[in-house]
């Protein structure tokens, strides 16, 4: 058998990005789950009295920013190389045989 010398031409599936397309419709998931929790946040500040009402008002005020600081981090750009891997025998253990006198 003839072994290959140019293995760097090979392209893997699992090493390419995911379409643009999918990219956006997740990230666009995301900030919108966001801000429904937000709103949901923003409607019990009102309807909860006391001290768990501060709870959602700060969250009903710091989603939108890491909403949004999500949203814009844009595509994963991870450089992933597969791990080529020669598979060898290992060598036989030495045996020890003992010689009796």
């Amino acid at each position: 058998m003839r072994k290959r010398e140019q293995d760097d031409g090979v392209h893997r599936i699992t090493s390419a990005p995911e379409p643009l397309a999918v990219d956006q419709a997740r990230r666009m998931r995301n900030y919108l789950l966001q801000m429904g929790i937000r709103l949901v946040c923003i409607f019990l500040a009102v309807l909860v009295p006391g001290p768990a009402r501060w709870l959602f008002v700060v969250g009903a005020v710091l989603l939108p920013y890491t909403a949004v600081l999500m949203a814009n981090a844009g595509r994963d750009r991870r450089e992933t190389t597969p791990v080529m891997m020669e598979h060898r025998a290992l060598p036989a253990a030495p045996s020890h045989v003992r010689e009796d006198p």
